[in-house]
């Protein structure tokens, strides 16, 4: 056989390895799920008044998002891979051109009560627009008694509210540590209470989640890193992506109201 010809079989064999191994490497790198839950789920209750105005004239808006690991973004590969960093990008998309700022002030281990000493600082002086404020997992986590938090949490909502800005709750995560406290869906409970008599909005991730495991079929290996707590990228982004969502549609539900009343002369 001449060298030329044995060149060629050669070439031959390289594409038929190469075309062989491309449906395997496919596989492999499967697409990622997709980011989906039902409106009843993530629909914010009440518009988001003072968010609506600020988009409705173009205003540059500052998003606070304050609670602990899942707001810091433990779990998360980057920092731009934690939720408020991938909520920024959402933001941009939905709303391209406009000043929007999302502020990071998640910190590891900390409850209800350490929050709220951050509040004067962390939040308030950051003169926000809107504040998420992710609470109750590390409570549920030591197996803290429940019942202080909610007065911590209506006295940091309406803290808020004093200064004008938008409140959303964010509850606990669905994921293996946290349901298997008994105590999980007593928290969700109380956080939703509170929420409702401080009059604030909530974001119900607990139920988000747990549709996407057991509606959706995701195993938590899906949205959730293996110390089987904090969520991993494609969990953040989803979360992020979801939320984004219902911000928007509250900011947008009554914009034609927004307007009508940063038209209205200042009151003497």
């Amino acid at each position: 056989m001449t060298k030329g010809r044995h060149r060629q079989i050669a070439g031959l064999a390289a594409v038929l390895l190469v075309c062989m191994a491309a449906p395997a490497q496919a596989a492999d790198q499967a697409p990622p799920p997709a980011c989906k839950a039902p409106t009843e789920l993530i629909r914010l209750s009440q518009p988001l008044t003072h968010t609506a105005q600020r988009l409705a004239n173009a205003e540059p808006l500052t998003i606070v998002a304050i609670g602990s690991s899942s707001t810091a973004g433990a779990g998360a590969s980057t920092p731009e891979a934690s939720y408020p960093s991938r909520l920024a990008v959402e933001l941009a998309r939905r709303f391209p051109g406009l000043p929007i700022t999302v502020i990071n002030r998640g910190v590891n281990g900390e409850e209800a009560r350490d929050m709220l000493e951050r509040f004067p600082e962390d939040v308030i002086g950051a003169k926000p627009d809107l504040v998420l404020w992710q609470v109750g997992t590390n409570a549920v986590l030591r197996d803290d008694p429940l019942a202080p938090t909610s007065p911590i949490i209506l006295d940091g909502a309406r803290q808020i509210k004093d200064i004008g800005a938008d409140v959303v709750m964010v509850d606990l995560q669905f994921v293996p540590r946290m349901i298997a406290k008994p105590e999980a869906d007593t928290m969700v409970k109380l956080i939703s209470a509170a929420a409702k008599e401080a009059n604030v909005d909530l974001f119900q991730r607990f139920a988000t989640m747990r549709h996407w495991h057991e509606v959706e079929r995701l195993s938590f290996a899906a949205f959730t890193t293996p110390d089987n707590l904090h969520m991993n990228d494609w969990g953040y982004d989803c979360f992020a992506r979801l939320i984004g969502a219902a911000i928007a549609e509250a900011a947008t539900r009554d914009v034609a109201s927004a307007q009508a009343a940063s038209a209205q002369p200042a009151t003497p």
